[in-house]
Protein backbone atom coordinates (compact mmCIF):
# COMPACT_ATOMS: atom_id res chain seq x y z
CA UNK A 1 0.00 0.00 0.00
CA UNK A 2 2.57 2.51 0.99
CA UNK A 3 4.22 1.72 -2.48
CA UNK A 4 0.81 2.01 -4.36
CA UNK A 5 0.87 5.26 -2.49
CA UNK A 6 4.71 6.21 -3.31
CA UNK A 7 3.88 5.11 -7.36
CA UNK A 8 0.83 7.68 -7.57
CA UNK A 9 2.24 10.63 -5.53
CA UNK A 10 5.26 10.80 -7.59
CA UNK A 11 3.35 10.56 -10.70
CA UNK A 12 1.23 13.16 -9.70
CA UNK A 13 4.36 14.76 -8.81
CA UNK A 14 6.08 14.89 -12.21
CA UNK A 15 2.76 15.46 -14.38
CA UNK A 16 2.80 18.64 -12.42
CA UNK A 17 6.30 19.30 -13.11
CA UNK A 18 5.95 18.82 -16.92
CA UNK A 19 2.69 21.31 -16.88
CA UNK A 20 5.09 24.00 -15.30
CA UNK A 21 7.87 23.61 -17.47
CA UNK A 22 5.47 23.24 -20.52
CA UNK A 23 3.44 26.31 -19.66
CA UNK A 24 5.45 29.12 -19.77
CA UNK A 25 7.11 27.48 -23.58
CA UNK A 26 3.46 27.26 -24.70
CA UNK A 27 2.69 31.06 -23.26
CA UNK A 28 5.63 32.34 -25.15
CA UNK A 29 4.42 30.69 -28.33
CA UNK A 30 1.32 32.49 -28.53
CA UNK A 31 3.23 35.66 -27.80
CA UNK A 32 4.70 35.40 -30.24
CA UNK A 33 2.58 34.52 -32.64
CA UNK A 34 0.23 37.22 -31.80
CA UNK A 35 3.14 40.18 -32.29
CA UNK A 36 3.33 38.30 -35.92
CA UNK A 37 0.19 38.35 -36.88
CA UNK A 38 -0.53 42.08 -35.30
CA UNK A 39 2.22 43.17 -37.47
CA UNK A 40 0.37 43.76 -41.27
CA UNK A 41 3.53 45.17 -42.63
CA UNK A 42 5.54 42.25 -42.07
CA UNK A 43 5.15 40.86 -45.86
CA UNK A 44 6.38 44.67 -47.17
CA UNK A 45 9.38 44.24 -44.91
CA UNK A 46 10.18 41.18 -46.31
CA UNK A 47 9.91 42.31 -49.83
CA UNK A 48 11.52 45.69 -49.48
CA UNK A 49 14.65 43.35 -48.04
CA UNK A 50 14.86 41.44 -50.89
CA UNK A 51 14.63 44.02 -53.18
CA UNK A 52 17.48 45.98 -51.05
CA UNK A 53 19.86 43.04 -51.82
CA UNK A 54 19.11 42.36 -55.28
CA UNK A 55 19.72 46.48 -55.91
CA UNK A 56 22.81 45.89 -53.72
CA UNK A 57 24.08 43.02 -55.25
CA UNK A 58 23.84 44.55 -59.16
CA UNK A 59 25.19 47.78 -57.92
CA UNK A 60 27.98 45.85 -57.20
CA UNK A 61 28.20 44.00 -60.60
CA UNK A 62 28.18 48.09 -62.02
CA UNK A 63 31.30 48.84 -59.89
CA UNK A 64 33.11 45.89 -61.21
CA UNK A 65 32.17 45.97 -64.57
CA UNK A 66 33.21 49.78 -64.46
CA UNK A 67 36.55 48.79 -62.59
CA UNK A 68 37.11 46.08 -65.32
CA UNK A 69 36.59 48.58 -68.31
CA UNK A 70 39.12 51.02 -66.84
CA UNK A 71 41.24 48.42 -65.91
CA UNK A 72 41.80 48.09 -69.85
CA UNK A 73 42.65 51.68 -70.13
CA UNK A 74 45.59 53.92 -70.51
CA UNK A 75 45.62 55.79 -67.37
CA UNK A 76 45.70 59.15 -69.59
CA UNK A 77 42.52 57.84 -71.49
CA UNK A 78 41.17 57.43 -67.69
CA UNK A 79 41.76 60.79 -66.98
CA UNK A 80 40.75 62.10 -69.93
CA UNK A 81 37.05 60.18 -70.08
CA UNK A 82 36.79 61.21 -66.06
CA UNK A 83 36.87 65.03 -66.78
CA UNK A 84 34.44 64.81 -70.38
CA UNK A 85 31.90 62.51 -68.74
CA UNK A 86 28.66 64.35 -69.13
CA UNK A 87 27.05 64.35 -65.88
CA UNK A 88 23.56 64.81 -67.11
CA UNK A 89 23.98 62.26 -69.36
CA UNK A 90 22.43 59.21 -67.64
CA UNK A 91 18.64 57.86 -67.54
CA UNK A 92 17.69 59.19 -63.89
CA UNK A 93 18.42 62.64 -65.73
CA UNK A 94 15.71 62.36 -67.62
CA UNK A 95 13.49 61.17 -65.03
CA UNK A 96 11.55 63.61 -62.12
CA UNK A 97 13.45 62.67 -59.07
CA UNK A 98 14.72 63.97 -55.23
CA UNK A 99 17.72 66.91 -56.06
CA UNK A 100 19.10 65.92 -53.20
CA UNK A 101 19.08 63.70 -50.06
CA UNK A 102 16.44 65.72 -47.63
CA UNK A 103 14.52 65.98 -51.10
CA UNK A 104 14.53 62.19 -51.21
CA UNK A 105 13.98 61.47 -47.17
CA UNK A 106 10.83 63.95 -47.95
CA UNK A 107 9.67 61.61 -50.56
CA UNK A 108 6.85 59.21 -50.19
CA UNK A 109 7.17 55.59 -49.96
CA UNK A 110 4.94 55.24 -53.69
CA UNK A 111 7.18 58.29 -55.62
CA UNK A 112 10.71 56.73 -54.35
CA UNK A 113 9.27 53.19 -55.77
CA UNK A 114 7.73 54.47 -58.63
CA UNK A 115 11.17 56.24 -59.74
CA UNK A 116 12.79 53.00 -58.69
CA UNK A 117 10.98 51.12 -61.35
CA UNK A 118 11.28 53.80 -64.02
CA UNK A 119 14.84 53.45 -63.49
CA UNK A 120 15.82 49.70 -63.17
CA UNK A 121 13.01 49.61 -66.48
CA UNK A 122 14.99 52.22 -68.44
CA UNK A 123 18.27 49.92 -68.04
CA UNK A 124 16.56 46.27 -69.25
CA UNK A 125 17.58 47.21 -73.11
CA UNK A 126 20.67 49.60 -72.40
CA UNK A 127 22.31 47.19 -70.31
CA UNK A 128 22.98 44.31 -73.21
CA UNK A 129 25.77 46.94 -74.27
CA UNK A 130 27.65 47.47 -71.65
CA UNK A 131 31.37 46.10 -71.56
CA UNK A 132 33.73 45.03 -69.42
CA UNK A 133 32.91 40.98 -68.98
CA UNK A 134 30.19 39.09 -70.70
CA UNK A 135 30.49 36.79 -67.79
CA UNK A 136 29.15 39.52 -65.14
CA UNK A 137 27.27 41.29 -67.86
CA UNK A 138 25.31 38.21 -68.40
CA UNK A 139 24.08 37.72 -65.16
CA UNK A 140 22.31 41.51 -65.38
CA UNK A 141 19.40 41.79 -67.72
CA UNK A 142 17.58 38.61 -65.01
CA UNK A 143 18.53 40.36 -62.34
CA UNK A 144 17.43 43.45 -63.32
CA UNK A 145 13.73 41.62 -64.40
CA UNK A 146 13.91 40.09 -61.10
CA UNK A 147 14.36 43.51 -59.06
CA UNK A 148 11.79 45.27 -61.43
CA UNK A 149 9.45 42.71 -60.47
CA UNK A 150 9.73 42.92 -57.39
CA UNK A 151 9.29 46.74 -57.11
CA UNK A 152 6.38 46.21 -59.27
CA UNK A 153 4.32 43.92 -56.10
CA UNK A 154 5.85 46.56 -53.67
CA UNK A 155 4.03 48.96 -55.48
CA UNK A 156 0.77 47.31 -55.53
CA UNK A 157 1.20 46.78 -52.20
CA UNK A 158 1.36 50.06 -51.37
CA UNK A 159 -0.63 51.96 -54.03
CA UNK A 160 -3.61 52.57 -51.99
CA UNK A 161 -5.74 53.88 -55.18
CA UNK A 162 -2.77 55.89 -56.42
CA UNK A 163 -1.65 56.06 -60.50
CA UNK A 164 1.77 54.31 -60.49
CA UNK A 165 2.85 57.30 -62.42
CA UNK A 166 1.36 60.48 -61.54
CA UNK A 167 3.12 62.63 -62.88
CA UNK A 168 3.64 61.25 -66.33
CA UNK A 169 1.72 59.16 -68.86
CA UNK A 170 4.44 57.55 -70.16
CA UNK A 171 8.15 57.40 -69.29
CA UNK A 172 10.23 58.68 -72.17
CA UNK A 173 13.86 58.54 -71.90
CA UNK A 174 16.70 60.16 -74.03
CA UNK A 175 18.48 56.60 -75.76
CA UNK A 176 21.88 57.61 -74.68
CA UNK A 177 22.06 60.48 -77.63
CA UNK A 178 23.99 58.74 -81.22
CA UNK A 179 25.28 55.99 -78.56
CA UNK A 180 23.93 53.38 -80.86
CA UNK A 181 25.01 54.82 -84.27
CA UNK A 182 28.32 53.66 -85.82
CA UNK A 183 31.19 56.07 -84.05
CA UNK A 184 34.58 55.70 -84.32
CA UNK A 185 37.19 54.26 -82.20
CA UNK A 186 38.04 57.08 -79.79
CA UNK A 187 34.12 58.19 -79.42
CA UNK A 188 33.09 54.39 -78.93
CA UNK A 189 35.87 54.37 -76.12
CA UNK A 190 33.99 57.43 -74.70
CA UNK A 191 30.28 56.40 -74.97
CA UNK A 192 31.09 52.52 -73.29
CA UNK A 193 32.43 54.70 -70.47
CA UNK A 194 29.80 56.64 -69.91
CA UNK A 195 26.81 53.51 -70.40
CA UNK A 196 28.91 52.17 -67.59
CA UNK A 197 29.60 54.80 -65.63
CA UNK A 198 25.62 56.06 -65.98
CA UNK A 199 25.15 52.16 -64.96
CA UNK A 200 26.52 52.83 -61.77
CA UNK A 201 25.44 56.02 -60.90
CA UNK A 202 22.01 55.00 -61.54
CA UNK A 203 21.91 51.96 -59.91
CA UNK A 204 23.26 53.82 -56.73
CA UNK A 205 20.15 56.26 -56.90
CA UNK A 206 17.70 53.13 -56.92
CA UNK A 207 19.76 51.64 -53.58
CA UNK A 208 19.56 55.23 -51.77
CA UNK A 209 15.83 55.07 -53.29
CA UNK A 210 14.94 51.66 -52.00
CA UNK A 211 16.66 51.57 -48.85
CA UNK A 212 15.33 54.54 -47.78
CA UNK A 213 11.61 53.34 -48.47
CA UNK A 214 12.44 50.16 -46.80
CA UNK A 215 13.25 52.66 -43.61
CA UNK A 216 9.92 53.42 -43.55
CA UNK A 217 8.98 50.48 -42.39
CA UNK A 218 10.93 49.60 -40.02
CA UNK A 219 10.94 52.47 -36.95
CA UNK A 220 13.98 51.56 -35.07
CA UNK A 221 16.49 51.82 -37.94
CA UNK A 222 18.09 55.49 -38.66
CA UNK A 223 17.04 56.83 -41.95
CA UNK A 224 19.96 59.10 -42.33
CA UNK A 225 21.36 59.39 -45.55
Amino acid sequence: MISDSWSLSLSVFLSLSLTCLCLPVVILLSVLCLGVSSQPITDSQYLFSIAVSRVQNLHLLAQRLFSNFESTLQTDDQHQLNKIFLQDFCNSDYIISPIDKHETQRSSVLKLLSISYRLVESWEFSSRSLTGGSALRNQISPRLSELKTGIQMLITANQDGAEMFPDSTALQLAPYGNFYQSLGDDELLRRNYELLACFKKDMHKVETYLTVAKCRFSPEMNCTL
